[in-house]
C-alpha cells in the first residue's frame, strides 16, 4: 500500500506517557511487526477492532470546500493511547494500523483553482483512487473478520468503506449516518458530498438512513429523491430537538428497526455536532452527550460491521480537545460492542 504509513513501535513510544502505578491504553495494544505480511498477521491476530487512519482533505476540496481533517487522526492517537487501561478500557482487543496519506497529492492540489472545471475534474479524480485504497484496506480488514475504526478524512471515504464492507461480505450493506448532510447528491464525480449516492447507485448500499439531517441544508431536488425511495430514510434535527415533533429516544429505534438484522456501517460526521470544529461547523446541533448515546446505541447490535468519524478539523490549539473527543467516541463505540 504505497499510500499507507504503518503504525510502529518508535511511533508508539514518541506518543505514550508512562506514569507510575497507572496503566496506559497503550501498553495494551497491538502493532504489525512485519508490514510485508500485515494482512497475514491480522487474520491471525485475536483483535476484534483494526484502527486505521484517513489524512486527507481532497475530498472535502472536490466538494468545494476547505478542511484540516487530515489531521484528526493524529491527534486522536495521542489520547488513546494515554487514555487509562482498566476494567472499563482494554487495549488488548485493538490492533493500530497505521493511516493514508497523501502529501503529494495535497501538494498538487495548492496550485490548483477548483473554479476552473478542468482542474475540479483532476481532484474528482484523485478523489477515485483514495476510494480504491480505502475499499482495498477495508475489505481486508472485514475478511479477516475484524471490525475497522476509520478516523479523519472527508465524508467521501464512506464510499470506500461500504464498498470494501459489501465486497468482503458478498452482499450489499446499511448505513447509518450521524449528520447534517444527507452526502447524496448527484453523480457529478467524486466528492465528500456523493459517498453514499455513489455506493448507493453502484450496488453496494441496499438500506440508508440520514440521522438528523438540517433542514436548511438540504436541498428541495435531494429531498424528493429521497423521499420516493423505499430504501432510504431519515429525520431531522429540527424535529427532534427544535419543534420535538419527535423524540430522539424514538428515533434511535426508528433507525434500528429501519436496517434490520443486515450488516451495517456506523458514520459519524462532525459537522453534525454543535460547535465542534468541521468542514461545515454548525452553532446548531447534537450535544457531545447525544452523539455518544448514539454511537453506544448502534454499537452495541452484533451486526454493525465498522465506525467511521469524519469531517473533525484539529490544529495545534484544539488538538488536545479535538483528540478526546475522537477517543471518547471511540471506546464508547468499542465498550458498547464488547458488551
Amino acid at each position: 500500500m504505497k499510500q499507507f504509513n504503518f503504525f510502529t513501535k518508535t511511533d508508539l513510544n514518541k506518543l505514550l506517557n508512562k506514569r507510575d502505578k497507572e496503566t496506559k491504553f497503550g501498553e495494551h495494544v497491538k502493532l504489525i511487526i512485519n508490514i510485508n505480511n500485515y494482512n497475514d498477521e491480522i487474520i491471525k491476530s485475536d483483535v476484534k477492532y483494526v484502527l486505521i487512519g484517513i489524512s486527507e482533505t481532497i475530498g472535502i476540496q472536490a466538494n468545494l470546500g476547505y478542511s484540516k481533517a487530515y489531521r484528526a487522526f493524529n491527534s486522536a492517537i495521542k489520547v488513546l493511547l494515554n487514555t487509562q487501561q482498566n476494567s472499563f478500557n482494554n487495549g488488548e482487543n485493538v490492533l493500530i494500523l497505521g493511516q493514508f496519506q497523501y502529501p503529494e497529492l495535497q501538494k498538487k492540489l495548492k496550485n490548483l483553482d477548483l473554479n476552473k472545471e478542468k482542474d475540479l475534474k483532476q481532484v474528482r479524480k484523485w478523489v477515485e483512487a483514495i476510494d480504491k485504497d480505502v475499499a482495498q484496506l477495508i475489505h481486508n480488514m472485514v475478511k479477516a473478520g475484524k471490525i475497522p475504526i476509520i478516523i479523519g478524512g472527508g465524508h467521501n471515504n464512506a464510499y470506500g468503506n461500504i464498498k470494501g464492507t459489501s465486497l468482503a461480505l458478498n452482499q450489499p450493506i446499511s448505513a447509518i449516518n450521524f449528520d447534517a448532510h444527507t452526502d447524496f447528491r448527484p453523480l457529478e464525480g467524486r466528492h465528500s458530498g456523493n459517498g453514499f449516492s455513489y455506493a448507493y447507485q453502484e450496488g453496494f448500499l441496499k438500506n440508508y438512513f440520514m440521522f438528523g439531517l438540517h433542514e436548511n441544508y438540504t436541498a428541495k431536488d435531494i429531498f424528493t429523491t429521497i423521499d420516493t425511495n423505499k430504501d432510504i430514510a431519515y429525520n431531522t434535527y429540527e424535529a427532534m430537538c427544535v419543534n420535538k415533533s419527535t423524540s430522539f429516544k424514538k428515533e434511535l429505534k426508528a433507525a434500528k428497526h429501519f436496517i434490520k438484522s443486515q450488516p451495517f456501517g456506523l458514520e459519524i460526521d462532525c459537522d453534525a455536532i454543535e460547535n465542534i470544529p468541521s468542514s461545515a461547523k454548525t452553532p446548531s446541533g447534537f450535544s457531545v452527550e447525544k452523539t455518544r448515546q448514539f454511537i453506544h446505541t448502534f454499537a452495541a447490535l452484533k451486526n454493525v460491521a465498522y465506525l467511521h468519524i469524519c469531517e473533525a478539523e484539529s490544529n495545534k490549539k484544539n488538538e488536545k480537545q479535538i483528540g478526546k473527543l475522537l477517543s471518547y467516541f471511540i471506546t464508547d463505540f468499542i465498550k458498547a460492542n464488547t458488551i
